[in-house]
């Protein structure tokens, strides 16, 4: 008889889903009152900094205030780059990769000539221009290596968010070469021309459209061109003439490309009805320094006299438009832009304005910062010869 019996199901356990239920509907009750009220009060709350408060929570700095310093190569020629994964030197002793925590996470030990480094905020690209190799960090790694073969010359090396490189090099036999590599370094396409030369590229945020510069020579005068191809197309789907702009740097924004020559700054929209191209014209003035790093604005240095230091920074947009200015006195000695930050270095302090050109935040430069480069989210790292450290906003 007792083996017949039917035993009841454990009480505990009907509880505990019952709890579970409840404690999954409270989370989900609370992401719910949190939207709403990022929604509702998205004019007066700080999406970046909380956004700073996510990243760095963990680190010695608390929320906000300067990191401990942590040594790092150094070098003549310094550069570096503030990825989301960490910090990228270039200078004539070679590349570096650290962690925000000053660990090294990858090293590339050469003597570099002419060190250039190019970065996006997950990607940095490091080679010596006019000589053969490169390198490439990303996600706390060096990922991706490249040496060119023969006597070909790296030129530029531009990389996108996600990862691609956009590489352009002289090569035996053409007047210019561009190769566009994905995210985990396989070649996509290569365009070889041999009537133009091709000086600098760049892909797009998506990866599917790559837009390269050439330089030719008609009648004895040099004329530009911007080049717009498909990734799995040879020929160009579209040309736009440059006149006699010589090009000094360029990016891929979404659906636009900013070009900057030494007395205009051009934008070319992509459009279904064709390319819409806009300039801003630098002169009278003079161009002191440019960063494309921002999200849809150039921020532009440019100075009354051909010597001398920048007497004004502007914000211009994807219009050509210039948006906002600010009267500087003081000698700059390094600047950046991203997100919708710009970041001004002088020998007193260091100063951040936000997208109304607004100063916002800034730290003294008492350890003698000379190289600045800014996160989307607003924060800053800084460095010296020796030292590098993070400025939390």
């Amino acid at each position: 008889m007792d083996e017949n019996k039917k035993v009841p199901a454990p009480k505990r356990l009907k509880k505990a889903n019952r709890l579970l239920r409840l404690l999954a509907l409270l989370a989900t009750s609370a992401l719910v009152l949190l939207a709403m009220v990022l929604v509702i009060y998205r004019d007066t709350l700080n999406v970046d900094a909380f956004k700073r408060w996510l990243a760095y929570r963990n680190m010695e700095t608390g929320v906000t205030g300067e990191a401990a310093p942590f040594s790092h190569a150094g070098g003549d020629k310094l550069s570096i780059a503030y990825l989301d994964s960490g910090i990228v030197t270039a200078s004539a002793a070679g590349a570096h990769y650290y962690g925000l925590d000053g660990e090294q996470l990858a090293e590339e030990v050469r003597s570099l000539e002419n060190p250039v480094l190019t970065a996006s905020p997950t990607t940095a690209v490091v080679y010596d221009a006019g000589n053969q190799t490169l390198f490439a960090f990303r996600r706390g790694e060096e990922y991706f290596q490249l040496t060119l073969e023969g006597s070909a010359d790296l030129l530029s090396a531009r990389p996108n968010e996600g990862g691609w490189l956009a590489v352009t090099a002289q090569q035996s036999g053409y007047k210019g070469a561009v190769t566009v590599y994905d995210r985990k370094g396989e070649p996509v396409i290569q365009i070889s021309l041999s009537s133009t030369f091709a000086v600098d590229a760049a892909v797009s945020p998506d990866g599917r459209t790559v837009a390269v510069v050439t330089i030719g020579q008609t009648g004895g005068a040099f004329f530009s061109r911007l080049l717009l191809y498909q990734v799995n197309q040879k020929e160009p789907f579209a040309q736009v003439d440059l006149g006699s702009l010589t090009v000094l740097d360029m990016d891929f924004d979404e659906g636009v490309v900013w070009l900057v020559g030494e007395d205009r700054l051009l934008t070319v929209s992509l459009n279904p009805e064709g390319e819409t191209v806009q300039t801003y014209y630098i002169s009278p003035n003079y161009l002191k320094g440019c960063s494309l790093g921002g999200d849809g604005f150039a921020f532009l240095l440019v100075g009354r006299y051909r010597s001398g230091g920048a007497t004004q920074a502007l914000r211009i947009d994807s219009t050509a438009q210039v948006t906002q200015s600010l009267p500087l006195t003081g000698q700059v000695l390094d600047y950046a832009a991203a997100g919708d930050t710009c970041a001004l270095l002088t020998g007193s302090q260091l100063s951040l304005y936000n997208a109304g050109m607004e100063f916002f935040a800034g730290v003294e430069n008492t350890q003698a910062a000379r190289r600045v480069a800014l996160s989307i989210n607003g924060s800053a790292v800084l460095a010296n010869d020796q030292l590098a450290w993070l400025y939390i906003p």
